[in-house]
């Protein structure tokens, strides 16, 4: 299959992308980062030779980049037959007192990213009747907390995004899965102490959306919610 990652260099995008180059499955990936990103393809290209790791760099927050990159894999594969879209950032603040344009920015990168994206390689999805979207949600997206702010804003616009393209390509044969993470050890998390294995890994989240994919034809995993046995933190 053809699987197109956002925010692929880091997280839970590269634990993505590591699973489907196992399954020795043709990637298209992007992030901003250059050198992470192209470190990402070189160990996945030693550890998985029979999968096809293709690169670009991308800002996919930026409507020129996303455009680019939409383009690109269009050209060299024709479709998409699975899109996750992962690119996001985390910035806390309260709506209060949060910076003026922080909401702009996390819905650019949150929401408006996913949307750009999709919908440029949705008609050869459409043409084929067959493909699978996954939109990178979070717990924030079901529950409002405090110090949550724009970006939790922005992850309730993605659920919603979600759910109503979920509707939208029934007909076309598009599955559409929501996932939702709870606190998952990434960048976003700095410096924690997870010795203790108190969060989740960004594995976990990868073998629920790869496992989703290996479903029959007429079987769709509608949302996956998925926290640290411990609970929320």
């Amino acid at each position: 299959m053809n699987i197109v990652i956002t925010g692929a260099s880091k997280g839970i995008g590269k634990a993505a992308a590591t699973a489907f180059a196992a399954d020795n499955h043709e990637l298209f990936l992007c992030a901003r980062n250059e050198m992470a990103l192209y470190n990402t393809v070189a160990e996945l290209q030693v550890k998985y030779p029979d999968s096809i790791i293709n690169a670009m760099v991308a800002d996919v927050a930026n409507k020129e980049d996303n455009k680019k990159f939409a383009e690109w894999i269009l050209q060299k594969a024709g479709t998409a037959d699975v899109l996750i879209n992962n690119a996001g950032q985390f910035l806390p603040g309260s709506v209060y007192n949060e910076p003026e344009g922080l909401l702009e920015q996390m819905m650019a990168v949150n929401v408006y990213s996913a949307y750009q994206l999709t919908r440029q390689l949705l008609p050869a999805m459409m043409a084929a009747k067959q493909g699978h979207i996954f939109n990178l949600c979070s717990i924030a997206s079901l529950q409002a907390y405090a110090n949550g702010g724009s970006y939790s804003i922005s992850k309730f616009a993605l659920m919603g995004f979600s759910k109503n393209l979920r509707e939208e390509l029934k007909p076309y044969n598009i599955k559409v899965t929501a996932v939702y993470p709870g606190a998952v050890m990434t960048d976003s998390w700095g410096d924690f102490d997870n010795s203790k294995q108190r969060i989740m890994e960004a594995n976990d989240i990868a073998a629920m959306i790869i496992a989703a994919t290996k479903l029959s034809l007429q079987a769709v995993v509608e949302d996956i919610v998925i926290r640290p046995q411990l609970g929320d933190l």
